[in-house]
């Protein structure tokens, strides 16, 4: 219909017998929210709910969120890094340069959230991210310290905190204090291998003795020697930080050689609950760094769920088992929602101004770039260690069974040799 002066004058009569004004007749432009994460390949049980989280979040912002007085729509885009770290550097330039988008959440390892986070910086588009050790995502990307970064804001634990739940595990066993490394040659692996930043020096000041044979490659299928040398060396506690494969892998020729340590604590490769079964029998008594449960004492600033309401939801919906990366995809849209509204305008600096002074209570815990973090883009969230103990019907569960590092959250058992 051609708008002349009189279906002009109509529309408006239309509009205001209906309560409506010339200025609510033009939708705003949406708010674009980019997403990146492995929804495919070795790293994919990271990103398994992240499609869940948002569906959830598409009816939560149906009405659309509020800045500086204006609604705007919301649009999520989702991209799968395939556990590619070019891809998923590819696929956040194709967000930002192709998408346009506002903000871009990013979680899944240094394999996905450091390429994702280096194009926000270069691009100057606002970035938050998780599910990365901050020394990984920090010093993996070159950071400065005195500097920091401008663009890319990240929470999640460090080292020091991994490593202090695991040997406040392994010191209520009874054993030589001697472990076996698997650092791969990757992000993590590198970096819980350096002999400052990582494992080697704090276990070497508490009389752990740390057999390391050296970087091996992710996929590889052949963990002999690193078993000789651990049964060279009376090797009694295995740690390291390896994909769900590798760990299948190493756990059965360990089992075929005879190598039985008393206790196997291995990060990124032993968390979802999927793998753990897909062990079967090697599964049971194996360790894991837990960063988030149904029992940490923490609640949703968008839902008011709290964190057994949210593991509750999922399963019921699903069919399948919480698993830890369910809640801080949540929580990445929480800080994400929170540092919107509080935004000037939808122009990337002051997005980014917001996402910098953000001080909130999550899912995960509290969220805040106040400077009392390691560094101005860091915060840190709670850490604590679980054991993995089979049930009559096949399923596993994990209990956690030491808070020293994070006295706040309940523990459901104490540790146990394998």
């Amino acid at each position: 219909m051609k708008l002349n002066r009189r279906n002009f004058v109509q529309s408006l009569t239309v509009m205001a017998l209906a309560g409506m004004t010339p200025l609510a007749w033009a939708a705003e432009d949406p708010i674009k929210i980019g997403y990146v994460s492995p929804q495919t390949g070795t790293l994919a049980s990271f990103g398994e709910t992240d499609k869940w989280v948002i569906d959830q979040m598409q009816t939560k912002f149906k009405d659309g969120i509020k800045i500086n007085g204006k609604t705007y729509p919301v649009e999520i885009i989702l991209k799968d890094s395939q556990s590619n770290p070019n891809r998923a550097g590819e696929v956040a330039n194709d967000l930002i340069l192709e998408d346009e988008v506002n903000l871009i959440l990013t979680a899944g390892t240094p394999e996905t959230a450091n390429p994702v986070s280096d194009a926000g910086e270069l691009n100057e588009v606002p970035v938050i991210s998780s599910v990365v050790p901050w020394q990984p995502w920090f010093f993996g990307r070159q950071g400065n310290p005195e500097t920091g970064f401008e663009w890319t804001y990240h929470f999640f634990w460090g080292l020091e905190d991994v490593i202090a739940t695991f040997t406040n595990g392994w010191k209520t066993l009874d054993t030589n204090k001697q472990v076996g490394a698997l650092f791969p040659n990757d992000g993590d692996g590198n970096a819980w291998g350096d002999k400052e930043l990582g494992f080697p020096k704090p276990l070497a000041e508490m009389g752990f003795r740390l057999t390391d044979t050296g970087r091996f490659q992710s996929g590889t299928q052949d963990f002999s020697a690193q078993i000789s040398a651990f049964k060279d060396n009376n090797v009694e506690i295995v740690t390291g930080v390896i994909i769900p494969p590798d760990a299948k892998t190493f756990l059965t020729q360990a089992r075929q050689q005879g190598f039985k340590p008393k206790a196997v604590s291995l990060g990124k490769a032993l968390m979802h609950p999927q793998v753990i079964e897909a062990l079967g029998e090697l599964g049971e008594g194996l360790t894991t760094e837990v960063w988030w449960s149904p029992q940490h004492p923490f609640s949703s600033s968008l839902t008011g769920e709290s964190s057994s309401d949210l593991a509750k939801s999922y399963e019921s919906t699903t069919g399948k088992q919480w698993t830890q990366p369910l809640a801080f995809a949540h929580a990445l849209f929480e800080v994400a929602t929170d540092s919107l509204k509080r935004s000037k305008s939808l122009e990337p600096a002051d997005i980014k101004d917001a996402i910098k002074q953000t001080t909130i209570s999550t899912i995960v815990g509290p969220v805040a770039w106040d400077g009392e973090g390691p560094f101005k883009n860091v915060s840190k969230t709670p850490l604590v260690l679980g054991q993995w103990s089979r049930q009559e019907d096949g399923r596993y569960d994990l209990t956690l069974v030491n808070n020293e590092s994070s006295p706040n959250i309940p523990t459901g058992g104490e540790l146990k040799p394998m």
